[in-house]
């Protein structure tokens, strides 16, 4: 789960850009003492992720507020559903109500969509991973909601695992250094804890890899066809990751290939913001 360590910097962040001086609206138009009863609702189907970064955002605006859940993240809700419940001063509700919707709404997007794929390769065995393809300053929050919506998370930065791509392979080309034997080398300066993933677009390239011990190999935009020779050849010497354009009507075919993961950039880079509104009632 996400910690305040994670979740409070961000917000802050986001507070300050919508209200660097205050909310100016609030202050001129809303009554010093007005007090508010809003609720979280449901405008479509989904999947919840975010809702202690919703919190978070009326907690840093005003600590009297109270933000009371309904609902767990990585719940899924029909339209119609109240997740939160949230009370406090008029002022600080309307004005937290911007950077929590926005938060929430994304966060359940992406929660929403990763549930979409999980459930398409179900019983296949292939698990739905992420990629860095994430919002520059929200990686740990919107990986959070893949996991909400039942994906797992790749690397979470370039200095977690070593992953040789398309354009490391390229330089490589250009020096004249051999594939296996760089692989090698790398795996000498790594401690033992640290997994190694490379790359490939053509099938004569696994064993070259497979030869320097790779933890991951990743096949990407390979054809169907492809995948299913690729995942015979590596026959279980490395896990196998299938990655490029998967979509919603593809990835169950992606996973009956036999890969172990498929990772999708699409999950944070391109999701759609779930609609959810805050209904408010506000009181003397």
């Amino acid at each position: 789960m996400l910690t305040r360590a994670q979740i409070d910097p961000v917000v802050t962040a986001a507070l300050a850009e919508d209200a660097p001086w205050g909310d100016l609206t609030g202050q001129v138009f809303l009554p010093a003492g007005a007090r508010a009863a809003a609720q979280l609702v449901a405008r479509e189907d989904g999947v919840l992720a975010g809702i202690d970064v919703l919190e978070a955002a009326f907690r840093l605006t005003d600590g009297t507020v109270q933000v009371t859940p309904r609902a767990a993240d990585g719940d899924r809700f029909p339209a119609g559903t109240v997740l939160a419940d949230i009370t406090g001063p008029a002022r600080a509700v309307v004005q937290a109500e911007r950077v929590a919707l926005n938060l929430v709404q994304r966060l359940s997007g992406i929660a929403t969509r990763t549930r979409v794929l999980v459930d398409a390769v179900a019983g296949t065995g292939a698990r739905i991973t992420d990629t860095r393809k994430t919002t520059p300053g929200l990686r740990a929050l919107e990986r959070h909601a893949v996991r909400c919506g039942g994906g797992v998370n790749h690397r979470f930065s370039l200095s977690d695992a070593v992953m040789a791509k398309d354009n490391h392979l390229a330089v490589l080309r250009e020096q004249g250094i051999d594939l296996t034997a760089a692989i090698l080398r790398a795996r000498e300066q790594l401690g033992h804890m640290t997994r190694i993933e490379v790359e490939v677009d053509r099938l004569d390239q696994i064993e070259p890899v497979l030869a320097g011990g790779v933890d991951v190999i990743m096949l990407d935009n390979f054809s169907l066809e492809d995948l299913r020779r690729g995942v015979e050849q590596v026959a279980g010497r490395a896990i196998v990751e299938a990655s490029g354009t998967i979509t919603e009507e593809t990835v169950a075919e992606v996973a009956r290939t036999g890969v172990d993961m498929i990772s999708s950039g699409a999950l944070t880079h391109s999701v759609r913001s779930l609609d959810l509104g805050l209904d408010m009632a506000v009181s003397a």
